[in-house]
């Protein structure tokens, strides 16, 4: 029983995180940036459980990386942001395959919330804050730098710094989201809340609330449903939000 109320802090937590950054990832175009980092983090979930450690540290350190790399290459290339996560995605997703224990690759793609500690779901909570916190910082001025860099640039915001920190805010809920959805879902998490609140809502402050919230009930759905009827809660939570983002297109605005 504890170790399910543990399960359910945490997805609450990172559920309603998730749901909030996914509103401005939405709005930059880059929804599925947070699915191609998913599957970047899977080589570092894969030295963790060779390793015995948790996998969202290994998730996390090894998305500073790639986030490091993407990063860099966007400042030497000027290439778009999503066409470098992309060559990243796909050389770390190689790399993900060969190392991840066969036995152990199904938690890795789909997550595993039975065995959440309090250390764990206390840690969760903590860093969804923290990453909550950071995004609602940049958050205006992203939205700035989306409708125009250069009045953006005008207004004494550093662009690249402000990018810095949200591929930053997006790897380290990526490495929390991958510990409950695992890395093969962890974009829907991302994604889907923000699509049912855009449907919904009538302005910005409407949109980001209602991606937090159905960002939180898809996780205590789907952690219930997991509860109750037994199956894996990564896609119970997916299945979960995704019947919301169908309701809302009944009442879409």
């Amino acid at each position: 029983m504890e170790n399910f109320l543990f399960s359910l802090i945490s997805g609450i937590f990172i559920g309603g995180a998730t749901g909030y950054l996914g509103s401005l990832m939405l709005t930059k175009r880059m929804a599925l940036v947070g699915d191609a980092l998913g599957h970047v983090a899977l080589p570092g979930m894969g030295l963790a459980l060779l390793l015995g450690l948790d996998v969202s540290f290994g998730a996390f350190v090894f998305l500073l990386l790639g986030i490091f790399l993407i990063w860099l290459f966007e400042i030497r290339t000027s290439m778009p942001t999503e066409a470098l996560v992309g060559v990243v995605f796909v050389a770390s997703l190689a790399i993900g395959f060969l190392i991840v224990p066969e036995p152990e690759l199904l938690e890795a793609l789909f997550g595993d919330i039975s065995e959440i500690s309090f250390i764990m779901a206390l840690a969760s909570a903590i860093f969804s804050i923290l990453i909550f916190l950071a995004i609602n910082r940049i958050y205006p001025n992203m939205i700035l730098a989306n409708i125009s860099d250069d009045l953006a640039r005008s207004e004494g915001i550093k662009t690249k710094k402000q990018n810095f920190i949200y591929l930053l805010s997006i790897a380290a809920m990526v490495a929390l989201g991958v510990k409950v959805v695992g890395s093969l879902l962890v974009g829907a998490l991302v994604i889907i809340p923000a699509a049912t609140a855009r449907n919904l809502s009538k302005n910005l402050k409407q949109y980001y609330l209602g991606s937090i919230i159905f960002g939180v009930l898809s996780c205590f759905f789907g952690i219930l449903l997991f509860k109750f009827i037994g199956f894996s809660a990564g896609p119970l939570i997916i299945l979960t939000s995704t019947f919301f983002f169908l309701i809302s297109l009944i009442f879409k605005r």
